[in-house]
């Protein structure tokens, strides 16, 4: 039987943290596409060397805001500063709750004069539409659902593209028919593709330059179709769910922080609004790391590395928080590399009679909706991490992890510790293991020289949103 909402949720089962740990739900799904159109070696190693299609037109929801108050609305959401946010821009979008902790994050594409489109996974929109629901703000809203929960599954509002490689701008000046104009990072445009009017942003996924297109959705197979045309001669690559989901290993991006709604007083009203049906109701959590305080789950703008979009130039929810947090002492995102004899001993496991580790996956190793593994320096636990999978261009097992500082130094060895405690969780995606140690070493993020240098610089678009 569906509890109602959250709150009721979480209190048949015990808890957020129990709730979350025996959910039946494996890992975020992307329906739309295939698992592989070649294979996902190639489909990787193409958005290094060649050129991409990712098509995101299925897995990601869209949230429409307009109206008089939309602007002032959503920067009270926000922990961004809307100063010199104007029409043909874009940028990431963080709220927090009133303690400070992070939500999630999406894009926000401003399209016309308080007229707004905002992308990405729905507990961000959720926490949006609350707020429109339930406050004084002179908005409208309007959700486009991504396509594994809509009735109507055969089509969106919009098709959403991503072109993007070392290739993807001869991909685009074929497909235009003229070079593709010099915009900055996050900039929006119209361009025309196949007698259409397609939006355009710049954007980088995997440290490589391209652009986010979108348009009505009748518009996308016409608009596909000259894409994956244009490409032939610069080795185009459509890539399916099994490679997309292993990108952001490269890029440095966590895609999954657990929104922190789960527990505090000021957050009850919103819980009873989400219903039992809701992502926030249904998400699971696994991996060794294990506490029974729900907030040791939570992470700050600091921890996932958006401290830089903290500013205090206008009043937003989590500003007081946010204030007295600036001047702790925050954990570092890094990338942890593997070693490569421990990731084949776990490997080799599965050929043994016993003792035989987690299966690992390739290439995301992710068996949860919110992964969050133990990493140690001897006995000590040094932080979490959050994201593991295989990358055929580094040729190694990342994870990507929020360490405390004094063990975030690139070049210090730790332990990963992987799988789950006395054997495993209720999930239908862990079978019974046996948990394994693997050493790692502290690495940069993003681990990718070109994301690192092109990408998220102290000239990339991160730094300057």
């Amino acid at each position: 039987m569906t509890s109602k909402n959250l709150e009721e949720a979480m209190k048949a089962a015990g808890g957020p943290v129990s709730m979350l740990r025996d959910s039946q739900a494996g890992p975020n799904v992307y329906p739309g596409v295939p698992p592989e159109y070649t294979n996902w070696r190639d489909e990787q190693r193409a958005w290094q060397e060649a050129c991409v299609l990712f098509n995101q037109s299925y897995h990601m929801a869209d949230l429409a805001v307009e109206g008089p108050d939309a602007f002032k609305f959503l920067n009270y959401l926000g922990i961004n500063s809307f100063k010199n946010f104007a029409v043909n821009k874009a940028k990431q979008f963080v709220p927090v709750t009133p303690e400070g902790y992070v939500i999630g994050d999406v894009i926000l594409f401003y399209l016309a004069e308080n007229k707004f489109n905002l992308v990405g996974r729905i507990p961000t929109l959720n926490w949006i539409i609350f707020h429109a629901e339930t406050g004084k703000w002179d908005v409208q809203v309007e959700l486009d659902e991504r396509t594994a929960v809509r009735k109507d599954k055969s089509r969106r509002k919009a098709y959403r593209y991503q072109i993007q490689g070392p290739n993807a701008m001869k991909l685009m000046e074929k497909a235009l028919g003229e070079t593709p104009p010099d915009l900055k990072f996050f900039n929006m445009t119209t361009l025309k593709i196949a007698g259409k009017a397609v939006g355009a942003l710049r954007h980088g996924m995997a440290g490589q330059p391209g652009f986010e297109l979108y348009g009505p959705w009748e518009d996308g197979e016409a608009v596909h179709e000259a894409l994956v045309k244009a490409g032939e001669e610069f080795g185009l690559k459509l890539v399916g769910g099994r490679a997309y989901s292993s990108n952001t290993l490269e890029s440095g991006w966590i895609p999954s922080p657990l929104p922190a709604v789960y527990s505090g007083d000021s957050l009850k009203d919103y819980r009873e609004w989400l219903p039992g049906t809701s992502y926030e109701a249904n998400a699971s959590i696994g991996g060794s790391f294990y506490s029974d305080k729900i907030e040791d789950y939570y992470f700050t703008p600091w921890d996932l590395s958006y401290g830089g979009f903290v500013k205090f130039d206008h009043d937003f929810i989590g500003a007081e928080a946010l204030k007295e947090k600036q001047e702790d002492k925050h954990r570092v995102k890094v990338t942890l590399a593997l070693d490569d004899e421990d990731v084949l001993r776990c490997i080799g496991s599965q050929f043994g009679k016993e003792d035989r580790a987690k299966f690992m996956e390739f290439p995301s190793a992710v068996y949860s909706m919110h992964p969050f593994d133990r990493v140690m320096v001897g006995d000590d636990l040094a932080g979490v991490s959050t994201w593991v999978g295989y990358s055929s261009n580094e040729r190694k097992m990342l994870t990507l992890a929020v360490l405390d500082a004094e063990h975030a130094k690139p070049g210090q060895k730790v332990t990963f510790i992987w799988g789950e405690e006395n054997g495993g969780s209720k999930k239908p995606t862990v079978e019974p293991h046996s948990q394994y140690a693997i050493s790692a070493i502290v690495s940069p993020v993003p681990y990718a020289e070109v994301a690192r240098t092109s990408y998220a610089g102290n000239d990339g678009w991160r730094g300057k949103l």
